[in-house]
């Protein structure tokens, strides 16, 4: 699904994003991606969806080089990534279904495909009940749910988040957490950057540290619980 052979990021001022990185994420894989700030955790998510490019090595996603794909087809590889930051980026002028439909307008669909597909991206998040909010009327871990269904709305193969729970408390961050797994195990490959490690020990799965753009671990930890987890309240269904 998403392949890294010896791949390196220099930027002009001389800064080292990554040197010789080297793995591999499988379909369906949950992999959690850490480091200390500068590390090149960003660096690495931005140069899976042609953000970037780098200066040495080859990057796969679903088979195809990213780096050599024409300018213009890079929407096209975009369509198949959501991508969830860490200060949301919702636009604050339009409701909560206006951000999540946003995607599928701009592709074409109709009225009623942007509802459904609005609708159900948030049903996913426990958000459905929130469609004509805007964002300044929603808590963090709201605001950061919605850029979660805005991300899957077009049901993407890959998710990848960059430290989406940065800015939020311990039990908004793990109300999120809880979200994406959800996703993940309805197949969704998911790559999410954290410094978080207690949340990384609790929750499992692969761990990608960096350090100082190096790969310096590549392990699988147990599966932890998630039942401590707060879980996402998902409303009645509507016509």
């Amino acid at each position: 699904m998403i392949r890294f052979f010896h791949v390196a990021k220099r930027y002009p001022t001389g800064q080292v994003g990554l040197d010789d990185v080297t793995f591999s994420i499988d379909k369906g894989e949950l992999c959690f991606l850490t480091g200390a700030s500068g590390a090149g955790k960003t660096t690495l998510l931005r140069l899976i969806f042609r953000e970037e490019t780098p200066n040495e090595g080859q990057i796969l996603v679903n088979g195809r080089n990213v780096a050599a794909i024409p300018r213009g087809k890079v929407p096209y590889l975009r369509r198949t990534i959501g991508v969830v930051f860490q200060d949301f980026r919702l636009i604050e002028r339009k409701t909560v279904f206006e951000n999540v439909s946003f995607l599928p307008r701009i592709l074409g669909a109709d009225a009623m495909r942007q509802r459904r597909l609005a609708y159900e991206a948030l049903r996913r998040v426990g958000l459905a009940h929130r469609m004509t909010a805007f964002p300044d009327q929603l808590s963090g871990g709201e605001q950061q749910r919605v850029a979660i269904a805005r991300a899957i709305v077009n049901e993407p193969e890959i998710l990848i988040a960059d430290e989406p729970t940065g800015n939020l408390d311990d039990q908004l961050s793990r109300e999120v957490v809880r979200v994406f797994l959800d996703i993940h195990r309805r197949g969704t490959t998911v790559v999410f950057a954290t410094h978080d490690r207690e949340l990384i020990g609790r929750v499992g799965h692969r761990v990608l540290t960096l350090s100082h753009g190096q790969l310096v671990d590549d392990r699988r930890l147990p599966s932890g619980s998630i039942e401590d987890l707060p879980r996402v309240e998902q409303p009645a269904e509507i016509e």
